[in-house]
């Protein structure tokens, strides 16, 4: 049988050589079974047979903790993203809220680092106390925690160094379960271990369940990427490695079977969500993870995907609106149930417009 649409296709003549297949222009062309474009006639009809659908309710809102108060410092490398004191975090905080955002990931920027990221554990942290502002203040806010020593550490790594440079895995993990814990007694809902040493998620649960913490969620970077879309959050908590490289602990960007295993591992140790880093970059691993497990997916749309979009935007190459709209959608076609973004503010103002 003829494919009709290939009959009617226009040739380099034009309307003449249509004219001459079908009998000229005054005859009907031959009935098509299928027409597609019936169902992108109009706005209203393309709404209804929509299938994804993006709202503010899937955004995590990522947010830096500062000390001081009424600060607000602008990250050169994160256009419209700041520095922000406690007080001020609540201020931006409330205006996520307000757009239908339920939660942020709270990230410190540390006044002081050491070798063993000593502050990252203290209740008088800055993360700590930027979790007491937000929940004394937005007490239905879900506020998420990243737990990691990079931010804290005077090497820039995720974990403790021994003297030749190696990162130690298990002695963090003892570290990192301190953390998370001092982040859930200070009143975070939810830890978020980016660390990618092997066992954090089940140390990190042992150690909230044997303090009675059997309520904290642990939200697991389980997939996150050797990746080179991460320089401007490294500018925005001085978090890069003085020495070397991640490499030996984050997953290297050819692989996505082995995120799968990453994912189920977290899982089994008590992951109540999974994360894959970065997302736009990585859709198929998202929909692979996606496939795999049966708990929530995150993704975060990192500080690099967002500061491209951001600078193509400034030099007028693109439109911002249209752009960001159809990144996050793509991101949440690939199996997304919530996206971490720095677009969460204006998409969701965007949605609800």
């Amino acid at each position: 049988m003829t494919d009709t649409r290939e009959e009617l296709a226009p040739s380099a003549s034009g309307v003449e050589a249509i004219e001459s297949r079908t009998g000229g222009a005054g005859e009907a062309p031959p009935t098509l079974r299928r027409r597609p474009r019936r169902l992108r006639r109009t706005g209203a009809i393309r709404d209804m047979v929509r299938e994804t659908r993006l709202r503010p309710q899937q955004f995590i809102y990522p947010l830096f903790a500062t000390s001081g108060s009424n600060t607000q410092e602008e990250i050169d490398a994160l256009p419209g993203q700041y520095r922000l004191s406690p007080d001020r975090l609540v201020e931006q905080a409330k205006r996520a809220w307000d757009l239908g955002i339920p939660a942020v990931l709270l990230f410190g920027h540390a006044e002081h680092k050491d070798e063993i990221g000593s502050e990252a554990a203290d209740p008088r942290g800055i993360t700590q106390q930027a979790v007491r502002a937000l929940k004394s203040n937005l007490p239905d806010l879900v506020v998420m925690t990243d737990v990691c020593l990079c931010a804290y550490t005077t090497h820039g790594h995720c974990g403790l160094v021994d003297e030749n440079g190696q990162v130690l895995n298990d002695p963090t993990l003892e570290v990192l379960a301190k953390v998370a814990l001092s982040h859930a007694e200070a009143g975070a809902d939810t830890v978020a271990p980016s660390d990618m040493m092997d066992g954090r998620v089940g140390a990190i649960r042992q150690a909230l369940d044997a303090a009675g913490r059997e309520d904290i969620g642990i939200m697991a970077y389980a997939a996150k990427y050797a990746s080179a879309f991460y320089g401007p959050f490294r500018e925005a908590v001085d978090s890069a490695p003085q020495f070397g490289d991640r490499r030996g602990y984050q997953m290297d960007p050819a692989n996505c079977r082995e995120a799968v295993r990453e994912a189920k591992l977290d899982v089994e140790e008590g992951a109540d969500i999974v994360m894959v880093k970065p997302a736009l970059a990585y859709l198929d691993v998202i929909a692979a993870v996606r496939s795999a497990v049966d708990v929530p997916v995150a993704a975060y749309n990192v500080s690099g995907e967002y500061a491209m979009v951001a600078a193509a935007a400034e030099r007028g190459w693109v439109e911002p609106r249209a752009l960001t709209l159809e990144v996050l959608t793509s991101i949440a076609r690939a199996g997304a149930d919530m996206i971490i973004t720095y677009h969460a503010l204006e998409a969701a103002a965007w949605l609800k417009a």
